[in-house]
């Protein structure tokens, strides 16, 4: 099986492109998507038979969840490595991604293939291979003040035993990619420069979200 990047050098000049509305990959977190439409079917049997990497990135315009044609797209997105996959008896998959790290798109490649294909750049997101990378400066306390917070907010139970001994990044990271908020706000997240850039705006959302009194809260977990 091929190995996993641990540098910027290591990367493709070019991956599979998966446009997908709303769906956050960060690195290190894990993703699990059904597959079902052709075209991604046959992009999953090229990453199988490759690298097992796949770049996941939005769509510029929100309102389809995987637009068809060449809808521009976001230019930062995240290069997952495909970890696991199982195929039912009608040929669709169910698979996860793990992030690798951010990149950003360069230009669409002319492709003969169903799924589109992209030119990318990873050398600015090299700390994203460093798994605990940026945690130091992440104000744990606040964060986790914020959970706890958003969990009586929502009437959710949180496992604090496991939560307590997850590192801060991880941490950091799934609560953003579980959390219940739009494409646009996804995308923030993503582009935050730092990991205490990430969870002081995941932090700022929570408490602007609370501070609406909304009841369509969705639970972080």
């Amino acid at each position: 099986m091929p190995k996993r990047p641990t540098s910027s050098a290591d990367l493709p000049k070019s991956v599979p492109l998966f446009p997908l509305s709303g769906a956050l990959l960060l690195p290190f977190s894990h993703r699990p998507l059904n597959i079902f439409e052709p075209r991604y079917i046959d992009m999953i049997d090229a990453a199988l038979r490759g690298d097992r990497l796949i770049g996941l990135i939005q769509p510029e315009d929100t309102t389809e969840e995987s637009p068809k044609g060449l809808a521009p797209l976001q230019k930062i997105g995240c290069l997952g490595r495909l970890t696991h996959f199982e195929e039912n008896a009608e040929g669709r998959y169910f698979i996860i991604l793990e992030g690798v790290t951010r990149f950003r798109l360069i230009h669409e490649l002319s492709v003969e293939t169903p799924y589109r294909q992209g030119l990318i750049s990873g050398e600015a997101y090299e700390a994203d291979y460093d798994r605990t990378a940026g945690e130091a400066a992440v104000d744990r306390a606040r964060f986790l003040k914020m959970m706890r917070d958003y969990a009586e907010y929502a009437s959710i139970e949180l496992n604090w035993e496991e939560i307590e001994q997850t590192g801060t990044a991880d941490l950091v990271n799934f609560c953003c990619m579980v959390s219940p908020y739009g494409a646009a706000e996804k995308q923030v997240l993503l582009e935050a420069e730092t990991l205490s850039d990430r969870a002081e705006t995941l932090i700022a959302m929570t408490e602007y979200e609370m501070a609406k009194g909304g009841n369509d809260a969705a639970p972080l977990n």
